[in-house]
């Protein structure tokens, strides 16, 4: 679906405004603040330093302190209920604001932002927890991609917003006007968000914010595959706010002291946000692709590299303009722009796999975990500058490249502990690559619980396109010879496949096979097997073997049959011998997988699945 169409539905497009508006005017009013402090007469450089440090650390402090806390209160609460009431704080604190600005008391204004960093810190657990609630779980990626653009592209509203108020006559009175207009709209659009119900209505609240971030990193850990998601994003923003943060130096060093060059740069990271949302649901389609996760963590390397190189010989003098420094330097440009759009590639299914992947009763608490995380990471981003540029007197163009170093140091670690990112990156690559895929009837395989995938099988490859296709991970049943081929034997176990072989050959292959389908369905896995028991060498359907009678009668799950159509006459079936020639002919060519409605157990045999699948994929 195009990430657009959500614009049009009333589920996604009041809370799209309300968090676009809150994000921007939450950067207007601190970035207008931070103006004043730093071109205010009443305090030289070393108070203004001190006091922009002590405005950036009282804004997310509140993360740390009330996240937690915000968890708990969207897992307990209808959601679209506690988003209106703290968009009515906001109102609050921003009219406060209003008048701070006018008696230009920076002591109150510097206090309004902690209540705006708090309210924030509420509001971020509620407002990825609703999502899952509102969006199908084809849109949920899309979802996230438009929110993670329309964020960075208020972020940067908000910010270029207070520097071009500051500039005008009467910038306090245009500046307290802003934020109270901007508050008042985001709370007329959350009227409009329809109502989520609470995950979990009998949640009991601790209000010690201590012991609750303790208990929220504990939760978060509860599932392995999401905690180690919930890190990988808090990597981003520590790159991303290295970034963010360094580029005004950057601009003053290397390119001219002229805030223009500033707002450029700025604004073409934002640009790379959005844009690298627009591509990740291009690549993913209609469901959380993690293929394209190792895509998005290898180009935040590869053009950060490449951003330390281009900006050895940057074209600049005094009489260029902005536009003429495009195009002297077009490649650095290009750099900043595909380096954010790759975090963007990086992030954005991250966010959506978190929403999830957590458990319904506790998934805001999860969330908040995620905003303390991030925010902890944020804070390291700050110190590791100052260490490296003070300390260790690196240039800021040897920090960015300290940093893609160390981003290649943390993608192996991420991609190492979590085999599903990997493997799914190559099955995405040789089922987006050599074919072109099409699906049908996808809906039918249960977004939630066990299930059992049985298939026709036509090809070395069939697993890797049913995995492709589904938007749960599956755990393949694979012929024992097969899965201790050599080499890819290691890729097998670490795919988590399940040997088997007939009980004439081993009966304790065998039992271990069934043994261990019995566990992974009991844990609410996906399992897929191949009843054939072989490759066809004919192109036409063998014979169903009895196992999945013995799966089902033993842990009784639905059976969602699935056909691949296309597949025969591939370099990856057995329809005649490897040539140049055919790869050539068959490259690109067009597959089809399609599923049909889940069967429950009871009614099982080996001969119904076989004349379902015949049907499928002779239609």
């Amino acid at each position: 679906m195009s990430q657009l169409s959500l614009l049009k539905k009333q589920s996604f497009l009041p809370y799209f405004i309300t968090q676009a508006l809150g994000a921007f005017n939450d950067n207007l009013f601190k970035n207008f603040l931070l103006l004043v402090i730093v071109f205010s007469s009443l305090y030289n450089q070393a108070e203004s330093a001190m006091l922009v440090n002590l405005a950036a650390g009282l804004f997310i402090l509140p993360f740390f302190l009330f996240a937690p806390l915000g968890g708990q209160l969207a897992d307990k609460y209808e959601k679209s209920r506690l988003i209106k009431t703290l968009k009515l704080i906001e109102v609050g604190v921003m009219a406060l604001g209003a008048w701070a600005i006018q008696m230009h008391s920076i002591p109150l204004l510097l206090g309004l932002l902690f209540l705006m960093g708090a309210q924030s810190a509420f509001f971020g657990p509620v407002k990825f927890a609703l999502m899952p609630q509102h969006l199908k779980q084809k849109e949920l990626l899309a979802g996230n991609a438009l929110v993670e653009m329309g964020t960075f592209l208020a972020i940067l509203g908000g910010t270029l917003c207070a520097g071009f108020i500051f500039h005008t006559e009467d910038s306090t009175l245009t500046a307290s006007v802003c934020v109270v207009v901007l508050s008042l709209l985001g709370f007329v659009s959350s009227l409009f968000i329809p109502k989520a119900l609470p995950n979990n209505a009998e949640l009991t609240i601790n209000w010690n914010p201590i012991k609750q971030v303790v208990k929220t990193i504990r939760i978060t850990k509860q599932n392995r595959t999401v905690f180690l998601s919930i890190l990988a994003i808090s990597w981003f923003w520590f790159v991303g706010a290295t970034y963010l943060t360094q580029l005004p130096h950057f601009a003053k060093t290397f390119i001219s002291d002229d805030p223009q060059y500033v707002t450029m740069l700025l604004t073409i990271f934002s640009v790379g946000i959005a844009l690298g949302a627009i591509i990740c649901e291009k690549l993913s389609g209609d469901k959380i692709e993690l293929g394209i996760l190792p895509l998005g963590a290898l180009g935040m390397s590869v053009f950060g590299f490449d951003l330390y190189f281009s900006s050895q010989n940057i074209i600049t003098s005094n009489s260029m303009t902005v536009v003429d420094f495009t195009l002297n330097n077009y490649r650095l440009l290009l750099d900043l722009m595909l380096l954010s759009a790759s975090g963007s590639i990086f992030v954005v299914p991250l966010n959506a796999l978190i929403q999830q992947r957590s458990e319904k009763e506790h998934r805001a608490q999860v969330i908040a975990g995620n905003n303390v995380l991030n925010a902890l990471f944020m804070v390291g981003s700050a110190i590791f500058s100052i260490v490296m540029l003070t300390v260790v007197h690196l240039s800021v163009l040897e920090l960015f490249l300290s940093i893609a170093l160390l981003n290649v140091i943390v993608s192996i670690y991420v991609f190492s502990q979590v085999q599903e990112f990997l493997i799914r990156f190559i099955v995405w690559i040789i089922s987006r690559v050599l074919y072109r895929v099409k699906s049908t009837g996808l809906d039918n395989i249960p977004e939630t619980g066990p299930a059992v995938l049985v298939c026709n099988h036509v090809s070395f490859v069939d697993a890797i396109l049913v995995g492709a296709a589904s938007r749960r991970p599956v755990r393949f049943v694979m012929d024992k010879n097969i899965a201790n081929l050599p080499v890819m034997k290691y890729f097998f176990k670490w795919a988590k496949t399940i040997p088997i072989c007939s009980p004439k050959v081993s009966t304790e292959i065998y039992k271990q096979a069934f043994d261990q389908i019995d566990k992974e369905l009991s844990s609410g896995e996906i399992i897929c097997i191949f009843p054939e028991g072989k490759i066809t060498r004919t192109g036409e359907l063998n014979e169903f073997k009895r196992g999945i009678e013995h799966i089902v009668k033993r842990n009784p799950v639905p059976v969602v049959p699935m056909g691949l159509k296309g597949v025969w006459g591939s370099v990856f079936s057995r329809s005649g011998r490897f040539t140049i020639m055919r790869a050539i002919k068959r490259f690109r060519s067009e597959l089809e997988v399609v599923a049909s409605t889940p069967i429950p157990a009871e009614q099982i045999s080996a001969e119904k699945l076989e004349k379902v699948v015949y049907q499928l994929i002779n239609n």
